[in-house]
This record gives structure tokens, C-alpha cells and sequence, in this order.
């Protein structure tokens, strides 16, 4: 017999995620390649992929008329 699951509702418990030492429900497990997982939740990912770590003096010059080459 076929049972159909919803994908919203999944049974993952609450873990701590690695970069803010939050417990949180909703998360991400990262295989390292010494076979150790690495949560994280969504709120980190989402900061890591918008690459919101990025120097604090970055500036995007071509805003202000300077075009590197």
C-alpha cells in the first residue's frame, strides 16, 4: 500500500545549529568529509547564500561612477 506524506510535515526533532547555537525546528544537515554532520538552520543559510559575512568595507564602485578593469 502507498502512503502518501505531506512534505511539510516532516518528523525531524529540534537540533542545535552550528552557526548560532539556536534550537530550531526547521534546519539543514551538512555531511562533512569526515562523514560529521553540520546543521544549520534557515535563517543562516539564507545569510550565508546572500553572502551577508562580506567585508565590512565592501562597496559596489560602479554606484559611484568607478568601474574597476
Amino acid at each position: 500500500m502507498i502512503e502518501s506524506t505531506d512534505p511539510k510535515i516532516t518528523g525531524k526533532p529540534a537540533a542545535r545549529c552550528s552557526e548560532c547555537d539556536r534550537e530550531m525546528a526547521h534546519y539543514n544537515a551538512f555531511l562533512d568529509a569526515s562523514n560529521e554532520s553540520r546543521i544549520v538552520c534557515w535563517e543562516c543559510q539564507s545569510r550565508i547564500e546572500k553572502g551577508f559575512n562580506a567585508k565590512r568595507d565592501f562597496r559596489r564602485g560602479a554606484r559611484f561612477g568607478y568601474i574597476p578593469r
